[in-house]
């Protein structure tokens, strides 16, 4: 995990903090990053946005996998989005506090694209 300090990293093409513009990128999960990805040049905030459409957008395609299951897909399909609701938070407050924190595989893998 790094925390933004000083130089370039602390300028935005939207004229927000770094740090604010890494949180709203999870506010409205893939649409949100998906719209700082486009206007945003910032690695930072790019990295976030990247890492918001790649986490939610696959919960939510597993979420929708899970549902043609009877019952039981809906049960899991339940934990999953409860899973989503607790990993969005933790996201978000890391994002606001400054930390390119890297989830498991996806962040790995945002990191090479950013």
């Amino acid at each position: 995990m790094t925390t933004v300090t000083g130089g370039d990293e602390n300028k935005t093409d939207t004229g927000i903090k770094p740090n604010i513009a890494a949180l709203l990128c999870y506010v409205l999960g893939f649409v949100s990053g998906l719209v700082f990805l486009l206007i945003e040049k910032n690695k930072f905030v790019k990295f976030h946005a990247l890492q918001s459409i790649a986490t939610f957008l696959g919960l939510f395609i597993v979420r929708l996998g899970l549902l043609v299951i009877p019952v039981l897909g809906l049960l899991l399909s339940g934990l999953v989005a409860l899973a989503a609701v607790i990993l969005w938070v933790v996201l978000m407050v890391k994002a606001y506090q400054g930390e390119k924190f890297k989830l498991p595989y996806v962040g790995d893998w945002v990191e090479k694209y950013v």
